[in-house]
């Protein structure tokens, strides 16, 4: 399904043929992508991201905007009409498994063994299976099975 880019001209590509740099342009900031996964834990205002993440609040200004400037996240009106809530648009939503990834990645390379963290579980308690990208005959992809080529 054909998404809808951010205006090409107001983002500046670090490699504007590679899917990967481009993602990281739009979202690669730690604190942009903690904003993410802090939005998909049901954070919805300014309060409620500068509490969860301890940014300072230029920074989170700054990251807010230019979330919503790149299509990941919508600025909406709260129902009191007083304040700001922010939402994941699809495309921010489309982070779910980035956002799973780097967790899973940092379970296995980020803590020590036995060392406490949080987990992420499904909804009857279960540990999320650990991902891992597989080809279309079922077997696990790695750098070593893939090669990237220009699409057009």
């Amino acid at each position: 399904m054909a998404r809808t880019a951010p205006d090409s001209a107001a983002v500046t590509w670090t490699d504007p043929l590679c899917p990967t740099a481009r993602a990281l342009d739009l979202v690669g900031d730690r604190w942009c992508l903690m904003i993410v996964r802090d939005a998909m834990e049901d954070a919805r205002t300014f309060s409620d991201f500068q509490q969860r993440t301890g940014i300072a609040r230029n920074i989170l200004t700054d990251r807010l905007r230019r979330l919503v400037d790149r299509g990941i996240l919508a600025r909406e009106t709260a129902p009191t009409g007083k304040r700001q809530h922010y939402a994941l648009t699809a495309a921010g939503h489309d982070l779910f498994a980035v956002i799973v990834a780097l967790r899973q990645w940092g379970e296995r390379h980020a803590f020590a063994p036995g060392e406490d963290h949080s987990a992420l579980v499904d909804e009857h308690g279960i540990p999320v299976t650990t991902l891992w990208p597989v080809g279309t005959d079922g077997n696990a992809l790695d750098a070593t099975s893939t090669r990237v080529t220009t699409e057009q």
